[in-house]
């Protein structure tokens, strides 16, 4: 019987497994590196090895309903768009609710996680962890949940850009970016048009003298503001829209998504147009940049060919001289440095993991990995779905089928992937949000009924058919139900209203303001 879980990372997907931990009645031990939770989302100004990095005015492209613990909404006078230090406050206040702090050992590295003697009889694990004074430990745990992330390892491929090493200028990963400080009247190439390479390029072009952006494959660039003034992701990710996804063929909604994309401003005029179709690859999501490149102050490039010292060359033979900085913005590699090889499966160019989470050639299921996943959609839900089954797994109430028949569905899922999605050794993990959701819950018994929902509480269910897919769905009924989630689901509206925030920030201005007259007074 699992009782004693290690949780390596203390950032989103961390903290909502120490919480999953804890109401499946298991006592966690969360390990984390650094000196604070919050994993990718705690800003240094220095960026450190083997930790996720962010840049000074990061702001997520998930709208706060969307991103949200779906037992623990985010207040209704925070942003829609939430910056950096915003979403580590939510954390922040998400783990003083639940009292998660006291289980996470802070500056305590995992250096490795090995099965202990008696893992055949057990599956217990034995986590080796180092202190930063140097002092190392051994624990034995009966599971272990790996929340490490895939955004720590930065991919800088100088090796598919000749000349390089001639370079007379600086070249850095976006990793290592923090602010637009360093170019001040500079000429600056971004190679890659992900969303790190979109927020770059219409950062620096604010400061710079001229923004070059190189793309191989170019990008369907959306807002975030849609109709109405809806935040996009609200207004469209909806199970009414996923059942038509199911009810007629992709290629008619990458047809109509793209003409409405397109009506919006033209790619093929910026220089934007992909060889891909739309839902073949997660689009850029963002408001500036099309306007940064009508002023010009981003001009699009296609892929470098090479870099004679302060000049790059590009494909189509055009040439930028007097470069003084490259940025790359060319993703991530991941690695679960700190686990035996043979724990994990390969399957094409991503690891294999039954449904992204268990390995599938283990002889006991006593190890999981959290949060490793990529969808259109915040990690914040998709993690939290995850912790819940794994520890439903965990203390036996689920069942994994067999390991023969897990490498099958994983093999069947990678076919899958590979046919719906752009697949490279960098972006390996995407999955449709709804869909996962759905299936992961499913495996829970969280799943909404559409038809129960439609019988016994019908405004109820016009609002889980036709509104957006909020988290708060799956805590509607079965294990771990919130009396508060019909309510959060009636009133998630009124929490992205922009009156009631300038309603609230109004009124925290006029009291200030009489706080001072008081105090002249």
């Amino acid at each position: 019987m699992v009782h004693r879980v290690a949780v390596i990372g203390a950032g989103p997907s961390g903290l909502t497994s120490i919480k999953a931990c804890l109401e499946e009645g298991m006592e966690p031990t969360c390990f984390e590196s650094s000196d604070d939770m919050g994993g990718l989302w705690k800003f240094k100004e220095v960026s450190e090895p083997n930790r996720a990095s962010i840049y000074r005015s990061l702001t997520i492209n998930i709208s706060k309903e969307m991103m949200c613990y779906s037992d623990f909404p985010i207040p209704s006078d925070y942003p829609n768009y939430m910056h950096h230090s915003k979403i580590l406050n939510y954390f922040r206040m998400y783990a003083d609710h639940f009292k998660l702090l006291k289980y996470i050992r802070f500056q305590t590295l995992v250096k490795s996680v090995r099965k202990a003697p008696d893992y055949s009889r057990t599956g217990r694990w034995e986590v080796l962890t180092e202190k930063k004074d140097g002092h190392e430990e051994r624990h034995v745990f009966d599971a272990v949940i790996c929340c490490s992330g895939h955004y720590t390892y930065p991919n800088l491929p100088l090796k598919d850009f000749p000349g390089i090493e001639t370079f007379e200028g600086k070249y850095l990963h976006s990793w290592d970016y923090k602010g637009p400080e360093d170019m001040y009247g500079k000429r600056v190439v971004v190679i890659g048009i992900g969303n790190s390479g979109g927020d770059i390029a219409v950062e620096t072009s604010r400061v710079a003298e001229q923004v070059y952006m190189s793309t191989r494959r170019g990008a369907w660039v959306i807002r975030q503001v849609s109709d109405n003034g809806l935040p996009v992701d609200m207004k469209y990710n909806t199970r009414f829209v996923h059942i038509l996804f199911q009810l007629f063929p992709i290629n008619f909604f990458n047809w109509f998504g793209e003409k409405k994309l397109n009506a919006m401003y033209d790619h093929t005029m910026y220089a934007l147009k992909p060889k891909h179709r739309l839902f073949s690859q997660i689009p850029v999501i963002n408001d500036d940049l099309p306007m940064k490149i009508l002023s010009g102050a981003v001009i699009i490039k296609p892929n470098v060919k090479e870099i004679c010292g302060c000049t790059v060359v590009f494909d189509d033979g055009s040439t930028v001289e007097k470069v003084d900085t490259i940025v790359f913005a060319t993703g991530y590699n991941y690695d679960f440095p700190y686990l035996p090889k043979k724990a994990m499966y390969k399957s094409g160019h991503r690891v294999g993991l039954y449904k992204h989470v268990f390995p599938p050639t283990l002889e006991h299921p006593t190890l999981a990995v959290v949060g490793f996943i990529h969808a259109l959609g915040a990690i914040m839900p998709q993690a939290e779905m995850q912790a819940r089954w794994v520890t439903r797994v965990f203390k036996g109430h689920k069942k994994l089928p067999s390991s023969q028949s897990m490498i099958k569905a994983v093999e069947k899922d990678t076919r899958n992937i590979e046919k719906s999605y752009i697949v490279s050794k960098l972006t390996p993990l995407q999955v449709d949000f709804v869909s996962y959701m759905d299936e992961i819950a499913g495996d829970i018994g969280v799943r909404p009924s559409l038809l129960w929902l439609f019988f016994t509480d019908y405004p109820l269910f016009k609002r889980v058919f036709w509104g957006p897919v909020t988290a708060y769905q799956y805590r509607l009924m079965g294990p771990g139900k919130w009396e508060g989630a019909r309510r959060a689901i009636f009133t998630q509206f009124d929490r992205i209203s922009v009156y009631d925030l300038n309603g609230i920030l109004c009124a925290a201005l006029l009291e200030q303001k009489s706080v001072s007259s008081d105090k002249k007074m």
